[in-house]
């Protein structure tokens, strides 16, 4: 990652340790009406606050008493894709680096992807970083059924794996641990439910997925699946796969409108495609219903437009906080248990338009 990005992430990310802000629990907004949705009543609005008030991101992070075996060590981590959201996965790793060293402890890594999302390329990336004699070998896995059994054989061979961030490996892989999102399926779930309950559980919805195979985007698309499919009155209309990019999101929703001006609402699986989906509707002068995925600069603007409905945000700084303290005790030949579990769970927490505003300005600066 570019040294300028650095800086802005980070910049952006220690103003907003500051803030803490209202938003729905983890559980699905306002609940799930029954199999066939609820009584046509009044408008449907965002669940208010009220006392459910949570932090999206957790930057009170400590090293806990483990003492490490050695005084340095040497790990590589690779992801699927060069995007602001793994820029600030980055500065959760660089805070517990920062830490280690306050202990005299060095912690090196390398942390690497190609510019799109592909299992071929991380492929290639894992065989050449089990050649690089690294302490441990991280990896945000891009396609489950390819990448998977390619750990097993690294780890068979003495090779020290674990996944982290957004995707873990296939179930029953041999990898030593995963620190990350686990929990995408439900997180598609509830802001699918969000989506329902705002349209009084009527209407035809698109999903844009995101990349092929990525196990975080297959999980949120499996859950909003699962989630039409109780009610009645909906109906899945179109899914497409958008491959983490604007551009293409934008095109797919744009034809997506073209096939079905019925269109009611998108269900939106990853960073990149509100965005781009929410510059589509505005073209489109369409007024379609948008939930998606985190805290893009452009898709929070949308959010306080009320051009997208709600953003789950996940806390990508505690995850890289927690992958570099979990890669240190893997490296020292701990296995998942009183040390660290095999899964570390990190939260996501769904906003809506009234957390927009303050959101920008502490995020980036922005008042709107």
């Amino acid at each position: 990652m570019k040294d300028h990005k650095k800086q802005i992430v980070l910049a952006l990310l220690v103003t907003a340790a500051l803030f803490v802000f209202s938003a729905c629990s983890s559980a699905a907004p306002g609940g799930s009406g029954p199999s066939g949705g609820p009584e046509a009543g009044g408008e449907q609005t965002a669940p208010k606050s009220g006392n459910s008030v949570h932090s999206a991101v957790d930057f009170d992070h400590e090293l806990d008493s483990y003492v490490p075996l050695k005084n340095h060590y040497n790990f590589y981590f690779t992801y699927k894709t060069v995007h602001p959201w793994w820029d600030a996965v980055a500065l959760g790793m660089e805070e517990a680096q920062r830490q280690f060293l306050d202990k005299g402890i060095v912690i090196t890594y390398e942390y690497m992807a190609p510019n799109g999302a592909s299992a071929e390329d991380q492929t290639k990336r894992l065989l050449a970083a089990e050649r690089g004699g690294y302490d441990v070998i991280g990896v945000d896995v891009a396609d489950e059924q390819i990448i998977s059994p390619l750990i097993d054989r690294m780890v068979d061979s003495g090779t020290k794996v674990m996944t982290f961030s957004s995707s873990d490996a296939a179930e029953g892989c041999k990898r030593l641990a995963y620190v990350g999102n686990t929990h995408n399926y439900q997180d598609g779930v509830d802001l699918t439910e969000a989506l329902c309950k705002k349209l009084e559980y009527r209407g035809k919805i698109a999903i844009l997925v995101g990349s092929i195979g990525a196990p975080c985007h297959e999980d949120r698309a499996k859950g909003a699946r699962d989630t039409i499919a109780k009610y009645a009155d909906m109906e899945i209309v179109a899914t497409e796969y958008d491959m983490d990019s604007v551009d293409l999101a934008y095109d797919l929703t744009l034809q997506i409108l073209k096939d079905h001006p019925d269109l009611d609402g998108i269900v939106c699986c990853n960073m990149s495609n509100p965005v781009g989906a929410a510059r589509a509707i505005l073209d489109a002068e369409s007024d379609v219903v948008i939930v998606g995925m985190d805290h893009d600069e452009e898709a929070l603007r949308y959010l306080n437009d009320g051009v997208i409905y709600c953003l789950g945000v996940q806390d990508c700084y505690s995850i890289g906080f927690d992958t570099i303290r979990t890669a240190v005790k893997i490296a020292d030949g701990n296995l998942p248990g009183g040390l660290f579990p095999e899964k570390t769970n990190e939260i996501t927490t769904v906003i809506y338009q009234e957390d927009a505003a303050l959101m920008l300005e502490l995020l980036y600066g922005e008042i709107a």
